[in-house]
């Protein structure tokens, strides 16, 4: 905290010190090799400029010596090559620079300083340098190695006669002592601010691994203040008054549930946070500027960042610091909600126990340690008479017990208590009353009272003593009827065996009657059979005339009745399958306009030779999911049906809708109807209705029971509409997909 408010840019910094440990060591070290090759550079190009400026000066004293030579070669008294020397300035002879004068033999005659190769040539003094002294001054200056081997910068100029010539010589190691001094001083300075900026490298280091540990250090301590503050729900505050600003630790803002945006907060944004109706920081910031108080313990609420008021409790203390004493309010903010709820709660709890104790039907007195009174409720004082003011929080047990009736009978009801201290009792009032007194020891050695009113409780109990002497009577009476009511269930017991019995027996007499049906049916089968080919053979004549028409006729009929007959042995065998169960449904996808085409062109003759109209409305491109044979005979039943009754210029029509995930297929006809008491007898087996007293019916009566099996076995069933004088409308449901097993079983056990 101190940090930041000492150099917000410290935050900044720490973000990049990582990157500037590594790029300061690289800096020094490019600045040292970079100034070490610009003083190495330099000190190359300097020397070279030393020995250049050199070879000038030695050409230039050279060119100046041989014009004072011709100059004074025609005066013999000022023409001694001594004293043409003397002529040259001192100062030109320096860094070990000399000239040396030969005769024209070559021998050295003078030289300056004086004293120096006067015994020998200048051959021997230059070294075999042929060309300096061949082509003198065309020859320049040149870098040569003298007899001594030492390296020098030498020039030769030709003079008059009676000179021979002149040589200045500059021995390279003297002129570039200057050179050597000041480089010596370069890589003096290059090597101190290497030192210089390697100690401050080595201080830079030492002092950010200090910050680093100091940080680390801090850090620490932050986390482990913020890891308290946390737990314990609070956070800290420092109030700046006079700049009006605040700041918050993380801690606060996770209490709060908000993220931090900046370092500090502004006076009006924390403001707004306050609840209303618990005053403002401004009205604080005034006592506080007004020095009326340095303390501050105050609640309030603040707006969460979900939108919650969070209960705080603000401790914090008056500081003033830094040069201009500033004022800052510094102190810590407690999360204070739970103990606001508890409290609360608490209060509710109270509120809602005192009116539990008030509201129950019993009386009720609780006593401290002290025997003192605590509370009671209005049923205690009523029940004992009692004043408000004898009632009174800390009225003693033995002056409310003088207040007191006494009761009139009183009975201890449990002899052996669960609890020392505890007793229950009865006591008899003076008005008749009769009261349950329990008392029971509290924890901290109070006790507490309830006395409930028994009065009917005892008035029950001498009922309760009557009726049971009358009870006592009633039992003997229950005894036997209890004997006769046994003897009774004997009796239905051995009935309801022969009921089973009689059951099982009719069970099976209904399973031979079918076994013997289908049996009988397919032994008949083959005898007609048989009638039905012979006769048609005869009625046809395959084999020749039989010689009278009437024979003829009589084959016609043979056949017919066979045909009608082999019609009723084949309902029954149907019958006599389906009630055995032995039916099995071949399901597949077929169309429903396929069916009921085919079932009306089996009918249609039928129906034209009485003169009937037949039509049916076509229903494209369903499919249902059923036996093709099944489905036709269910419409061949249902059609034979419509036909039969439906006198000559009537109508029958099939009509099929697809509804929801089934198809129904009607068939109407214009009929003599069906009277309504006969509906519930129809599509049982053998069941005949007539409807015209005058034409007996005919048939097996097994065409709808038939029907309406087969119905059931495809998941679907049969309804029939009817209206004598106007026609039936049987109603055939079909599911457009194959049911389940479990629905169809379940559609049986329905229909029985």
């Amino acid at each position: 905290m101190v940090r930041s408010f000492a150099n917000p840019a410290y935050v900044k910094l720490l973000d990049i010190e990582p990157w500037l440990r590594r790029i300061v060591p690289v800096m020094v070290g490019l600045f040292v090799v970079a100034l070490g090759s610009v003083s190495f550079m330099n000190a190359s190009a300097t020397r070279e400029e030393t020995l250049v400026d050199a070879a000038n000066d030695i050409d230039i004293l050279a060119a100046y010596a041989t014009a004072e030579f011709g100059r004074l070669a025609q005066d013999a008294s000022r023409a001694a090559p001594s004293k043409v020397l003397a002529l040259v300035p001192g100062h030109v002879l320096h860094d070990g620079r000399f000239m040396l004068v030969t005769n024209e033999s070559g021998a050295v005659t003078a030289s300056l300083p004086g004293g120096l190769y006067t015994q020998t040539t200048l051959t021997d003094v230059l070294g075999p340098t042929q060309p300096l002294t061949t082509f003198a001054d065309k020859a320049g200056v040149i870098a040569i190695t003298l007899g001594s081997g030492a390296k020098a910068l030498a020039t030769v100029r030709n003079l008059p006669a009676p000179y021979g010539q002149l040589a200045v010589i500059q021995p390279i190691n003297l002129a570039l002592a200057g050179w050597r001094q000041r480089t010596t001083s370069t890589l003096i300075l290059l090597g101190a601010a290497g030192l210089v900026l390697t100690a401050i490298s080595t201080a830079y280091f030492w002092q950010a691994w200090r910050a680093r540990q100091a940080d680390v250090i801090c850090d620490s301590f932050r986390r482990r203040l913020d890891t308290a503050l946390s737990r314990g729900r609070c956070g800290l505050w420092d109030w700046d008054i006079a700049r009006g600003t605040l700041y918050w630790s993380d801690s606060m803002y996770e209490m709060l549930g908000y993220e931090r945006s900046s370092e500090f907060m502004s006076f009006g944004e924390v403001n707004r946070l306050v609840h209303p109706d618990d005053g403002d920081l401004f009205s604080l910031a005034d006592t506080l500027a007004s020095r009326e108080a340095t303390t501050v313990d105050h609640a309030f609420r603040v707006r969460a960042a979900n939108g919650d008021w969070v209960w705080v409790r603000a401790r914090a203390e008056l500081v003033r610091d830094g040069e201009n004493r500033d004022p800052h309010l510094i102190g810590i903010a407690i999360d204070i909600t739970e103990q606001r709820r508890m409290a609360q709660e608490t209060a509710t709890a109270d509120m809602r126990l005192r009116d539990a104790i008030e509201t129950i039907s019993e009386a009720f007195v609780l006593w401290d340690d002290d025997n003192q009174l605590v509370m009671c409720n209005s049923k205690f004082q009523v029940l004992h008479n009692l004043a408000p003011e004898a009632v009174q929080p800390g009225t003693s047990y033995e002056t409310l017990a003088a207040a007191l009736t006494p009761p009139v009978v009183q009975n201890r009801i449990d002899t052996a208590p669960d609890k020392a201290g505890s007793r229950s009792y009865e006591a008899q009032l003076p008005d008749a009353r009769w009261l349950q007194i329990n008392e029971r020891r509290t924890k901290d050695g109070g006790y507490v009272s309830v006395g409930t009113d028994i009065t009917m409780l005892k008035r029950q109990e001498e009922r309760l003593l009557d009726s049971e002497r009358k009870l006592t009577a009633s039992v003997a009476d229950l005894k036997r009827s209890r004997q006769t009511l046994e003897m009774q269930a004997q009796q239905l017991a051995d009935l309801a065996e022969r009921y089973l019995e009689q059951k099982a027996e009719a069970e099976s007499a209904n399973r031979a009657k079918s076994e013997f049906l289908a049996k009988m049916s397919h032994e008949l089968r083959t005898p007609l059979n048989a009638i039905l080919g012979f006769s048609e053979v005869m009625e046809a004549g395959i084999f020749g005339s039989l010689g009278c028409d009437k024979y003829t006729d009589y084959c016609r009929d043979i056949r017919k009745s066979g045909e009608y007959l082999l019609g009723l042995i084949a309902d029954i065998l149907d019958m006599a399958e389906l009630e055995a169960g032995r039916v099995r449904m071949k399901r597949e996808p077929l169309l429903a306009d396929e069916a009921v085409n085919s079932a009306i062109s089996a009918i249609s003759e039928t129906a034209r030779s009485r003169g009937l109209t037949l039509t049916a409305e076509s229903l494209p491109d369903t499919l249902v999911h059923a036996d093709r044979r099944a489905l036709e005979k269910i419409l061949g039943h249902l059609l034979s049906n419509a036909v039969k009754f439906t006198p000559e210029g009537g109508k029958v029509m099939v009509r099929a809708r697809k509804i929801g995930g089934s198809v129904n297929i009607y068939v109407e006809d214009t009929g003599v109807g069906i009277p309504k008491d006969a509906l519930p007898k129809l599509a049982r087996p053998f069941e005949w209705v007539d409807m015209d007293a005058t034409k007996p019916t005919d048939g097996s009566g097994l065409g709808l029971a038939i029907a309406r099996s087969l119905a059931e076995l495809h998941g679907g069933g049969l309804r029939i509409r009817s209206c004598e004088g106007t026609g039936t409308i049987v109603l055939l449901h079909l599911p457009l997909k194959a049911p389940s097993g479990f629905e169809i079983a379940s559609a049986q056990v329905t229909k029985h």
